[in-house]
């Protein structure tokens, strides 16, 4: 038996290790030329010190409080010396993976189809090769080298982890390097590099009711989200709200509606901001969410959109006093990688 263990890096990159039933991370790490920080590995110095957001594992007790207080144990640090996981773990690392001498993962793959859902949205399929072992976090992204260039541009993924089918929403930029080769010179066969994952925008362990907020092709992190909670099921409340700029803008419509009749407590709403449009819920999704929503703050909020998008919503909760039990964001550019971010904010 083994067990897969994320480990995110302060740089928004994540390497995926395995893990042996009895093995500790900070060995099953070494053991894939991982070298997470460390001095003693025995629980003695604290120098390995790491969040785990999920899974289930022990600690032991051959530690000293002064390199793990029982306070630290109860917010969720860990020794990565002294862990020892019982299941698939993901783990938030305070370094740069450059730090742990760590590097990117590069897969190929094939164009599968490249699809026109609207003026404004393309949907690639990529066939992933069959020695490509591609594993990320429901909500990350990837780069993806513009064939007959040397350039990269940076999409989530919309498909669920596992598929060896990946699948991505992107926005059709006029006279973009990407969207000029998918509705133009794109072939069936032809062949992708991807490299990632990367981000920290990921779905967490669900614990209370989530509210999701999308903004045009900003939604499709939350299609991967919602293909796990399909498969793994949710106990909790999850609303989604998706706001565009024109009615033509609203896609994949019918995997939300399947999304809905799939996990019992999974709704949704749409919205659209030009005002030519005929939808029954015009404006922005700062309109859209009412106090049913926010569960009086006892909620996860997710949000990805473009930049004005992100900064509205900020701007509204930090005027309107809403405090999230945890917040996390990511805001996009076309074409810009460094205008791509994560925040959480708890």
């Amino acid at each position: 038996m083994s067990f897969t263990i994320a480990l995110n890096f302060e740089d928004g990159i994540t390497r995926f290790i395995g893990c042996k039933a009895g093995e500790k991370v900070l060995d099953a790490a070494y053991r894939q030329k991982v070298n997470l920080p460390m001095d003693c590995a025995d629980g003695v110095c604290g120098t390995c010190k790491a969040q785990c957001e999920r899974g289930d594992f022990d600690l032991g007790s051959d530690y000293l409080d002064e390199a793990l207080s029982e306070d630290q144990k109860a917010a969720g640090l860990v020794l990565t010396c002294q862990m020892v996981p019982s299941s698939d773990c993901v783990i938030r690392v305070p370094v740069a993976s450059t730090v742990c001498k760590t590097e990117v993962a590069s897969f190929g793959g094939t164009v599968a189809a490249v699809d026109r859902l609207s003026d404004s949205s393309v949907e690639l399929r990529v066939d992933l090769a069959p020695e490509a072992e591609l594993a990320f976090l429901p909500g990350q992204y990837v780069h993806i080298q513009v064939p007959g260039s040397d350039q990269n541009r940076y999409y989530s993924f919309s498909s669920r982890p596992g598929s060896r089918q990946a699948t991505f929403l992107i926005r059709n930029i006029p006279n973009g390097l990407m969207s000029s080769y998918l509705t133009g010179a794109a072939q069936v066969g032809d062949r992708l590099t991807l490299s990632g994952p990367y981000g920290s925008f990921y779905l967490r362990e669900i614990r209370r009711p989530v509210l999701m907020l999308a903004g045009g092709t900003g939604l499709a992190p939350f299609l991967s989200m919602l293909e796990v909670l399909a498969q793994s099921g949710c106990d909790q409340p999850v609303h989604m709200i998706y706001g565009v700029t024109h009615d033509a803008d609203l896609v994949k419509l019918e995997a939300l509606d399947d999304f809905a009749s799939r996990i019992q407590r999974f709704s949704y709403a749409t919205c659209v901001a030009g005002e030519a449009s005929s939808h029954p819920r015009k404006g922005f999704v700062t309109h859209h969410m009412d106090a049913c929503a926010l569960h009086d703050g006892d909620v996860d909020v997710y949000l990805c959109g473009p930049p004005p998008m992100v900064d509205a919503v900020l701007r509204h909760f930090d005027g309107e006093g809403i405090a999230p039990q945890s917040f996390h964001y990511e805001k996009f550019t076309p074409n810009v990688a460094t205008v791509r971010q994560g925040g959480t904010a708890s």
